[in-house]
């Protein structure tokens, strides 16, 4: 699969993981250019917000890898029948004094993977063939402690998160930035056009019309201008 975002998204990407080859990336602050917030990280997501209960049951989790190494791991789960989700993009580079086509991820080091976590455990803490994966951890608050569990990414979040990476639209937004008015305005659902099925919130960003929404603090994602005959109001909480 392969997406087009503006270079600007691409280099919010780029630049907010800091890390060396062969260490786990931690997600860092970026500066604060457009006035929003940076993303979470895994030691510092929201507190008194408790997971998901039924971790038994199968969900999609973040996994995160190794500078470099989440198309790695993305391949040899999905070789041993694991569904897995990896967003991407073209973009053309200089190697070694010619210009290439390349397809590279959206959000570095990280992709997504559905199944239990008992199943992708199996995964996880395999040091034979995938030292470099890990979960993403998201913190949260329980009286006095402070706990930790991966982070799971609601079934219908994924659906829209899918939809809007999977237009390959230019003008679409994914930035790994929080990005707060993607977190305020009625909730609707795009019922035409190539961003159909999409759920969230409609704001206006960069001069259009858009539907965005936040998966938990990782990422901010909207599609591309949507006019308001494509658009259903619905209730929060309704998928």
């Amino acid at each position: 699969m392969s997406i087009n975002v503006n270079k600007k998204n691409a280099a919010d990407c780029l630049s907010s993981i800091g890390v060396a080859p062969g260490v786990l990336p931690e997600v860092r602050k970026v500066d604060n250019t457009e006035n929003l917030q940076s993303w979470v990280s895994t030691d510092y997501a929201p507190k008194n917000h408790p997971p998901l209960s039924n971790v038994s049951s199968p969900h999609w989790y973040v996994l995160r890898t190794t500078y470099g190494q989440e198309k790695k791991a993305y391949d040899y789960m999905q070789s041993k029948g694991v569904e897995v989700f990896l967003p991407t993009e073209m973009v053309v580079r200089l190697v070694k004094g010619k210009r290439r086509k390349l397809e590279v991820s959206l959000i570095p080091n990280m992709f997504f993977a559905y199944g239990t976590e008992e199943e992708l455990k199996s995964f996880v803490f395999d040091n034979v063939n995938l030292p470099f994966l890990r979960f993403y951890y998201r913190f949260y608050q329980e009286g006095r402690l402070k706990m930790k569990t991966p982070l799971i990414v609601p079934a219908s979040q994924m659906r829209s998160f899918r939809i809007i990476c999977e237009t390959r639209d230019d003008n679409m937004i994914v930035s790994t930035r929080v990005i707060p008015r993607f977190q305020r305005g009625d909730m609707v659902r795009v019922v035409e056009g190539k961003f159909k099925g999409v759920v969230g919130r409609v704001v206006k960003y960069k001069a259009q019309q858009r539907v965005g929404m936040i998966i938990d603090g990782l990422v901010s994602v909207a599609t591309a201008y949507v006019p308001d005959a494509f658009l259903e109001r619905i209730e929060e909480g309704e998928d």
